[in-house]
């Protein structure tokens, strides 16, 4: 058990990972330069336990513990007994190798060093420091304390008893761990892209608007929340950042090329619930029902959004083949990733295996005969499993 525990960064984040420590019973220094975002951080954890006694999945004792368990400190000096640290501040490669080599100086030659990067190398992090063994990739979902996932990215200078001893501690706060390649964007924002890219795609050429992509993903697909909902969700400017994120970082594969669509929205300012537009209108609730509700010109009927979705699902599953191939991540990482960190109703790869390993080849074949497009090209693995008769999860 690692009993001292620093987080860099008192945003929604580091807050929420500093609630899933306290709760396991560690030491909590959360540090922030910024005593406004210290303050905020403990009144949201008060409100945050406040309703959790109100639903009696604790006590007020257990609240008391939680509190008492987690210091709120201006000085990253007052991380230097932490065992382990979690930086969770801004995107921006710089900044977190500037923190990090300013909190070596600090800790103790045997810390361990973490970033919640959702999309940096954490090579490049790593070797901002004297001791770059001791540095790692926890990244977790928001919000921290429900999300079950946390993916965890060893670095090629990560030493074996660090990654060991993260696991098993990440393991004990009660979280899922799936272990990934230091690759653009890990697992989840590596595998997902589809989900948006594809819906994307299938509305600037016509197919169908919106509101009928999202209605086919959850009625024929069973996902909680559409593509367009979910970017409006995540934020369109943000959304947007790690798509051409991930797409710089591999070369402009145009399996990863981000959407003009997108990009306009986001330089129109309609970044989703947070601004009060995005694909649809927050601030008029009859307005956003009634765009909502209005029917596809190119798709009404069940089959065509049994197609979206079908499109949608390949390209989807095609990635996760990949991420397998490429060595990514186990299968069992890769399908608890998108189960536990997104939320999706299925593994991919399980999924899969129930729609046929042919049938996933003949669709993407379909795709690339029409479009002529690398973006469509099938993956190795699916090939090499139809003719091996082999499936993912025997």
């Amino acid at each position: 058990m690692i009993k001292n525990i620093g987080i860099i960064g008192a945003g929604t984040m580091g807050s929420g990972i500093a609630q899933v420590a306290a709760t396991a019973g560690c030491a909590v220094k959360l540090f922030d330069v910024n005593q406004e975002a210290l303050d905020k951080a403990k009144a949201a954890l008060e409100k945050v336990l406040k309703r959790l006694i109100e639903k009696g999945r604790i006590d007020a004792s257990e609240k008391d513990r939680i509190q008492a368990n987690i210091r709120y400190v201006t000085a990253l000096k007052e991380l230097a007994k932490a065992d382990l640290t979690i930086e969770a501040i801004v995107e921006n490669l710089e900044v977190k190798k500037k923190v990090f080599q300013e909190l070596e100086t600090y800790v103790s030659d045997t810390a361990i060093i973490a970033s919640n990067t959702s999309s940096l190398s954490i090579a490049s992090i790593a070797a901002s420091l004297q001791n770059p063994e001791r540095c790692i990739g926890i990244h977790f979902f928001n919000p921290a304390p429900l999300m079950k996932l946390v993916e965890v990215i060893p670095a090629v200078q990560t030493s074996q008893n660090v990654l060991n001893t993260c696991v098993a501690e990440i393991t004990r706060w009660k979280k899922v761990v799936a272990i990934a390649k230091d690759t653009p964007g890990f697992i989840v924002n590596r595998v997902a892209r589809p989900f948006y890219g594809e819906a994307l795609r299938m509305y600037e050429e016509g197919v169908a608007n919106f509101a009928t992509i999202d209605a086919a993903m959850k009625s024929v697909g069973g996902f909680r929340m559409g593509p367009f909902e979910l970017m409006d969700f995540i934020g369109n400017d943000v959304n947007y950042t790690v798509t051409e994120t991930v797409f710089n970082a591999f070369y402009q594969d145009p399996r990863y090329k981000p959407s003009f669509t997108q990009q306009r929205y986001s330089q129109a300012g309609y970044l989703g619930r947070k601004s009060g537009r995005g694909y649809y209108d927050y601030k008029n609730v009859e307005a956003d029902n009634a765009f909502a509700k209005a029917p596809s010109q190119a798709a009404t009927a069940t089959q065509d959004k049994e197609a979206i979705f079908e499109r949608i699902l390949i390209m989807l599953i095609n990635e996760a083949a990949d991420a397998l191939f490429w060595n990514v991540a186990s299968a069992e990482d890769i399908d608890n990733a998108m189960t536990k960190g997104v939320n999706y109703p299925k593994g991919l790869l399980a999924w899969a295996d129930e729609k046929g390993i042919s049938w996933c080849v003949q669709k993407m074949d379909a795709l690339y005969d029409e479009y002529r497009e690398d973006r469509y090209r099938c993956s190795p693995l699916l090939r090499r499993m139809e003719k091996e008769g082999k499936q993912f999860f025997a």
